[in-house]
């Protein structure tokens, strides 16, 4: 898998779909809506919520 700065709580399979969908940083989200991250294979709800943890720590949320 390639790098990333996604938290292990992700999970691989999600972290393993982010990359191949050309997502390596958490920041990088804020361009995308949370529906398209959750049509990525091996991403689900769990993960989502967890990115979006991320994301608001950063003081960033997915597109509306």
């Amino acid at each position: 898998m390639g790098e990333n700065d996604f938290p292990k709580s992700v999970g691989k399979p999600a972290a393993r779909a982010l990359v191949g969908a050309g997502y390596t940083k958490v920041e990088q989200l804020k361009d995308t809506k949370e529906k398209e991250i959750l049509e990525l294979h091996g991403v689900g709800p769990k993960a989502v919520e967890v990115l979006k943890k991320e994301l608001a720590a950063k003081g960033l949320e997915f597109q509306k």
